[in-house]
């Protein structure tokens, strides 16, 4: 086999996939909660583009292309990934509602408050097509191109020479789950901490399942392409549902 990596040490394996999971979730995982406290997300956006270039420091042509970094062979896949991305937002979205309301229990009420900086009494017409179209790009870029490079990439090809490709997903969106914790779960209201024991479970079970989505698109594009579309659809979904039904 070429040589995937750019530096001669590295190698695929489950302390490569482990490794990645650490280095960037441990830091991502704090800067979020500092960002839920403060509103600064600075930090936050500094990690993803990070997640975005990492597969370009790491790897050689050859490596991205093991972790799906090429052309789709399903073209027509791209767009059903996307309306499954939105439809499982949707699911998403309206079992929160079901369950709890608008309450801050509610995981895209909690999510909703990262808009703070929003003149929300002004979300009225052209003026709040103009944020929503702004927080959807942002939502649809940073994130998806990111999270899914690293987990769905790199992270997810670390496990799979001893795990397979399908247990590697399984642990890829593990990791996705627990560091979508700090998104919600873990919440910071009323100037105090406090952890949601069973809306959080069920916010990591709905993130697993809709990781593993972003998956089997990835496997039916044939491309990381099927999972980062997928992955912009469902934030391009959220940042409606947070514009249009909660602010």
């Amino acid at each position: 086999m070429k040589d995937l990596f750019r530096f001669k040490k590295l190698k695929f394996n489950w302390q490569f996939g482990l490794t990645l999971i650490l280095l960037f979730g441990i830091p991502r995982f704090l800067f979020v909660l500092e960002a839920n406290r403060t509103g600064n997300y600075s930090f936050t956006s500094i990690i993803f583009v990070l997640m975005w270039l990492t597969p370009f420091i790491l790897l050689k042509k050859e490596g991205r292309k093991i972790i799906g970094l090429k052309r789709p062979k399903n073209i027509q896949w791209l767009i059903y990934s996307f309306l499954i991305g939105i439809f499982a937002s949707a699911i998403i979205f309206l079992l929160g509602n079901y369950l709890y309301l608008d309450s801050i229990e509610n995981w895209f009420v909690y999510i909703s408050n990262s808009y703070s900086s929003m003149p929300v009494d002004e979300l009225t017409g052209s003026n709040k097509k103009l944020y929503f179209g702004m927080f959807a790009i942002i939502g649809m870029t940073f994130s998806p191109i990111g999270e899914e490079l690293l987990y769905r990439g790199l992270i997810h090809q670390g496990f799979v020479p001893e795990f397979g490709k399908n247990r590697a997903s399984v642990f890829d969106s593990l990791a996705f789950a627990i560091v979508h914790l700090a998104h919600f779960g873990i919440i910071y209201s009323s100037g105090s901490w406090e952890f949601l024991f069973v809306p959080a479970f069920i916010w990591m079970t709905l993130m697993f399942l809709t990781s593993r989505l972003f998956y089997y698109c990835k496997t039916k594009t044939e491309s990381i392409y099927g999972a980062i579309i997928s992955h912009a659809g469902f934030n391009f979904a959220m940042t409606y549902f947070i514009f249009y039904h909660i602010l």
